[in-house]
């Protein structure tokens, strides 16, 4: 079988029992024991055929002041007491667990009802706290100090998956994700897929259909994602229409770079290559190219369980399965007694409405079983490498992207669905017995949603541009979270949403906590071996009052003022031209700087009592940023507002 493609080079030593190698190597005995065990039900024929169910797991963010993220939910889980609310990986998530439904009659409006009562009955119990509920892929508001291990959820499996994953990784995790802005930064944690929530939804398979209906749903995953994109900003930046998709795969690789040109597959994947054969097929290549991460608790024989009449729960492989993320991610279950087979889709955000997320699954649901009536098992039909571009294609630039189809032709992904695949939705739903006004209700939201071009990502994007000049990007950012938490409890889908405005936010009190809300990001800066006149120039130009310097290594080191330059430009005109200074020789040494979680009033004082214009902004000794007092004077005007209000 070979190596695992993330190995590293020799386990790590740690104090966690289920990361040692002994612990490792018995689980991963398991995981084969309960591959056999799966096989042999295939070929008894125990797996559960003819039987379509459907469920969901809804993901959502917790805010607080600002609309930032909120470490809450243990809280609201103790309101909640339990029940289908679970804790996420950070301490601002959380998720609800839908029953399964038949997919019959008037299911999916079922769903929605049901949906729309938990996430109600969420929302006043994150409310009592003082918080509010937000369905999102990506929170606009979330920073980057939001992603530190205080906020990680305190669980062991939380701990044990952030320090197999770390280790396997073999250092720092890297973002790098480029669209209409640029995102490039470094992360000591897994926390950075704490910055992605979705609606997953499950389809119920039968063992004999599973390797055409998966392909299947490979296939239209692309169409299905560029109309349901709803994730495109990430730190202030406007990246993928979808940046879940890039976000998910980067915040979880485990890869290395190698001298040599070797293909290695990431965890997070949409796949290599078309199914053939059973589901087994799946899981083998998996466990053929991914390490086992960690070891868990299994309570039981596979065998002796088959022996007994008893359907085994596959606990080994259930939970290495959990550490393998593939967007349609095949899955092993029992439902009433019986063990069955199930699709998840993972490649869907949360929101922006709960009538959004059920009109998205009824096309996910629907393409997948209307393109096996339509086409049959796609593999012979296109090329994988095909579908694969078309579903990044389709998380880059949602509606707008061009895609290949199993015609041959290249379309845009919105004529495609209008004119091809919606009248394929409608038969594969009802097909399945979804009563025929569910289905024509659900393809008619996505028809709208579609004609209109605006997506819960459009949308997004269209009221940060109308926001253009208003307030700061914070305020912005704040809006945009705002309106989509009013606009969700209308209840309205998000195509007909009218764009964000700024007082929704609440004013400017409630945006103004941090100093990284506040700071450039991208200041202009220097080296501390620079020519002092090349300083003077760049001020000049860029018509600032303080250049921050920094050394080789990008170590803060300093900073050049304008009141130090001109000092210097005096003295150098009395005593006459000579050779020019590096910039070190005039920089003022040891600055005083804050971090990126600065309270902003702090910031603020400290530069009133240190007597300074400008706040370099420092992480480990690296400049991630810099305020000065123009960034601040909106703040100290309406301070000075509040105070002469207060004073009448």
């Amino acid at each position: 079988m070979g190596e695992p493609s993330d190995s590293i080079a020799g386990p790590a030593e740690t104090d966690n029992p289920d990361l040692k190698p002994e612990a490792i190597r018995t689980f991963t005995k398991k995981i084969l024991r309960d591959l056999r065990a799966l096989e042999q039900m295939l070929r008894d024929g125990d797996i559960e055929e003819g039987v379509r169910r459907v469920g969901a797991e809804q993901e959502v963010f917790l805010t607080g002041r600002g609309w930032r993220p909120a470490p809450l939910s243990l809280k609201v889980l103790d309101r909640l007491e339990g029940g289908p609310y679970t804790t996420e990986l950070a301490l601002f998530n959380m998720e609800i667990n839908l029953p399964p439904y038949r997919l019959e009659g008037r299911a999916l409006s079922e769903m929605e009802d049901e949906l729309n009562r938990m996430v109600d009955r969420l929302r006043t119990a994150t409310r009592a706290e003082g918080g509010e509920v937000l369905l999102s892929g990506i929170l606009p508001t979330l920073s980057k100090s939001d992603l530190t291990l205080e906020q990680i959820t305190p669980k062991p499996r939380y701990y044990t998956l952030n320090e197999a994953l770390t280790t396997l990784r073999g250092g720092e995790y890297q973002l790098r994700i480029e669209g209409s802005d640029e995102l490039i930064l470094r992360h000591d944690s897994v926390m950075l897929e704490a910055c992605n929530t979705s609606c997953q939804f499950h389809l119920q398979v039968g063992a004999e259909e599973f390797c055409r209906v998966y392909n299947a749903a490979q296939l239209v995953l692309a169409p299905v994602l560029a109309a349901c994109v709803n994730s495109p900003l990430l730190f202030g930046r406007r990246l993928w229409a979808e940046t879940r998709i890039a976000l998910f795969q980067q915040s979880l690789d485990t890869r290395s770079a190698t001298p040599y040109v070797r293909d290695l597959a990431p965890r997070v994947r949409f796949g290599e290559r078309w199914l053939d054969g059973s589901v087994t097929g799946l899981f083998e290549d998996d466990l053929a190219r991914f390490r086992v991460l960690m070891s868990g608790p299994v309570e039981e024989d596979p065998m002796e369980a088959l022996a007994e009449g008893r359907a085994p729960r596959l606990q080994a492989l259930q939970l290495y399965n959990s550490t393998i993320y593939r967007w349609n991610r095949p899955c092993y279950g029992i439902s009433e007694g019986r063990p069955h087979l199930r699709i998840e889709c993972r490649a869907l955000p949360s929101g922006p409405t709960v009538v959004d997320e059920i009109a998205n699954a009824a096309l996910w649901i629907g393409l997948t079983l209307g393109a096996l009536q339509r086409y049959g098992n796609p593999a012979g039909r296109m090329d994988f490498s095909d579908v694969k571009s078309n579903f990044l294609a389709a998380a880059r630039h949602g509606l707008n992207a061009g895609l290949r189809w199993i015609d041959g032709r290249t379309t845009g992904a919105a004529p495609l669905l209008l004119e091809t695949l919606l009248p394929i939705a409608v038969e594969g739903l009802t097909g399945a017995g979804v009563d025929s006004a569910d289905a024509d209700r659900y393809m008619g939201l996505i028809e709208e949603r579609v004609s209109s071009g605006q997506t819960g990502s459009e949308w997004a994007l269209r009221s940060l541009a109308a926001l253009e000049g208003t307030g700061t990007l914070s305020e912005r950012l704040a809006a945009i979270t705002a309106a989509t938490a009013h606009r969700q409890e209308e209840g309205q889908p998000a195509h007909r949403w009218a764009p964000a405005r700024l007082e929704e936010a609440g004013g400017w009190t409630h945006t103004y906590l941090r100093v990284e809300q506040y700071m450039t990001t991208d200041p202009v800066t220097v080296n501390e071996d620079e020519l002092v006149d090349l300083v003077a120039f760049v001020m000049d130009r860029e018509k600032i009052r303080h250049i921050p310097v920094e050394d080789r290594e990008h170590r803060l080191v300093g900073v050049v003022s304008y009141r130090s330059l001109l000092r210097f430009m005096v003295d150098r005109s009395e005593d006459g031209l000579g050779e020019a200074p590096p910039v070190k020789e005039i920089m003022e040494r040891n600055p005083v700087t804050v971090a990126p979680d600065t309270l902003t009033l702090e910031a603020i004082d400290l530069m009133r009592d240190r007597e300074v214009a400008c706040l370099p902004v420092v992480r480990e000794g690296k400049l991630v940023g810099l305020v000065t007092e123009r960034d601040f004077m909106p703040i100290a005007y309406e301070l000075l507002e509040e105070r002469l209000r207060h004073s009448e």
